[in-house]
């Protein structure tokens, strides 16, 4: 069975343009894929902690030296790990605050590159044949032909971990100008159906499991 892993990351609910374009996008995935499984990680309930001392010294002790303390301090990465190792599509979506990704992506990442699980000792990815697709929203317009591309930054770093970890067959949909929207000049769902045919192609892709990195 097919699985999708939908990671959010807006604090704004239904008013996030971003939550929006990941509707479309399972809804065009669930189309395209019958029978397939989607497993939600919001990360605004998730209650995720940032890295501390503490977990960095579980995170360093080899497992089979782990204290009951220890165990507890991974269990939720663990938890998110395995939640990634399982999906065959991974989507995340994502506003972007002050040109990069939401601190709790940040720590979403954080927990889930882990060496031996997802990234191997020797530096290369273990995280092989899998798709991902990366759903942005910002209020600034990035793509090809802007005069503020190299402001970027979201999508250079998630192309970058996301490679680092293995997956290479990377699509992004970036949805510039979503400011348009708080603004009251375009509804919501005139935005998103903006974006609709760069939403359906990106969930009727096949996994292969040879990668390609996609157009932001």
């Amino acid at each position: 069975m097919t699985q999708l892993l939908v990671v959010e990351t807006s604090p704004r609910g239904n008013t996030s343009v971003s939550r929006h374009m990941t509707r479309r996008f399972v809804e065009e995935w669930r189309a395209a894929h019958p029978g397939g499984e989607v497993l939600e990680r919001d990360l605004m309930e998730t209650g995720l902690p940032f890295v501390t001392a503490p977990w960095l010294e579980a995170y360093f002790t080899p497992p089979a030296q782990h204290s009951p303390a220890m165990k507890d301090r991974l269990a939720l990465s663990d938890q998110l790990v395995a939640e990634l190792l399982a999906a065959d599509h991974i989507v995340i979506a994502t506003p972007v605050y002050n040109y990069n990704v939401p601190a709790v992506l940040k720590a979403w990442i954080d927990h889930i590159v882990r060496k031996g699980m997802t990234l191997g000792f020797d530096g290369r990815g273990l995280v092989t044949g899998k798709q991902a697709t990366v759903l942005i929203a910002s209020g600034g317009v990035y793509t090809e032909g802007s005069p503020i591309r190299e402001r970027d930054i979201a999508t250079q770093y998630l192309r970058l971990i996301l490679g680092v970890i293995g997956i290479a067959d990377i699509t992004f949909v970036a949805g510039g100008g979503a400011k348009a929207v708080d603004l009251g000049e375009e509804t919501m769902e005139g935005f998103v159906a903006g974006l609709a045919p760069e939403l359906q192609r990106a969930a009727a892709r096949n996994n292969t499991g040879i990668g390609g990195a996609g157009a932001a």
